[in-house]
């Protein structure tokens, strides 16, 4: 693969789109990146002392390692695009969602992290310093919260849309959908779950925290209810779709 062709022809970079379970698509990440993607996830499995990306740990394979999926191919388009995952776009996000326990895979995923650093957002004593990535982890709160410098953030719950936890530690919340609303994209929103729905962001938004649902119901009427909610995250299997319905919304 030849990552300075990045620089050339890069897309354009679509803030709110979120790659969930980015890892399925038949090439992970760059079938994201190359719609224009700012947002990716993997789930993993420590393994025999390697970060294995997959769902489910019989689907797991010894090649298929996070940074040979993510962290390689990121870093080398970060060199090749002058700092950035997209040639003077914005920072980037990579999810990771722990499937086995956090105990013995943070301290693995902490020392693979630092070996990326220049990449990377630092935290030190709670204080940023802006990478071309922020690492954001499911899976590891107690851990991540104690250290004084890390190379990851946590991922939110419903908790934190009113906790007083700094954003700099939890600058995202991810919620379930079908835990939260009964609607499943069928007929219109009812109103009360539209109105849920935006004091929901709002308090996300209030406490300088991005939101973002999974489990979402698989129907076209639901991205324009989290877009116009100003939901910041919006999941997609869907790579393509969600371009073109970012690019209908936002303007090409």
């Amino acid at each position: 693969l030849c990552f300075a062709a990045f620089a050339a022809d890069s897309p354009k970079p679509l803030l709110r789109a979120h790659s969930h379970n980015d890892y399925m698509h038949q090439r992970p990440l760059l079938d994201a990146l190359d719609n224009g993607f700012c947002s990716v996830e993997a789930d993993i499995h420590l393994v025999d002392g390697k970060l294995l990306v997959a769902h489910d740990l019989d689907k797991t394979k010894s090649d298929r390692t996070l940074e040979a999926l993510y962290l390689d191919p990121l870093l080398s388009r970060v060199k090749a695009n002058g700092g950035r995952v997209y040639k003077n776009g914005p920072p980037c996000t990579l999810l990771i969602d722990f499937k086995t326990d956090g105990k013995t895979t943070y301290p693995v995923l902490d020392q693979v992290l630092a070996k990326y650093a220049e990449m990377l957002t630092v935290f030190k004593d709670g204080v940023p310093t802006p990478g071309a990535i922020t690492v954001i982890i499911d899976g590891a709160n107690e851990q991540i919260a104690a250290q004084s410098v890390r190379y990851a953030a946590i991922d939110g719950s419903l908790p934190d849309l009113d906790s007083d936890r700094p954003a700099t530690l939890v600058p995202w919340i991810s919620l379930n959908w079908t835990t939260v609303f009964k609607w499943k994209g069928q007929d219109a929103m009812p109103e009360d779950e539209r109105t849920k729905l935006r004091e929901m962001v709002k308090k996300a938004h209030d406490k300088g925290r991005k939101i973002r649902f999974w489990g979402l119901p698989i129907r076209s009427t639901v991205w324009p209810e989290l877009y116009d909610a100003g939901v910041d995250l919006l999941n997609a299997d869907n790579l393509p779709g969600m371009k073109d319905f970012l690019f209908a919304r936002e303007g090409k």
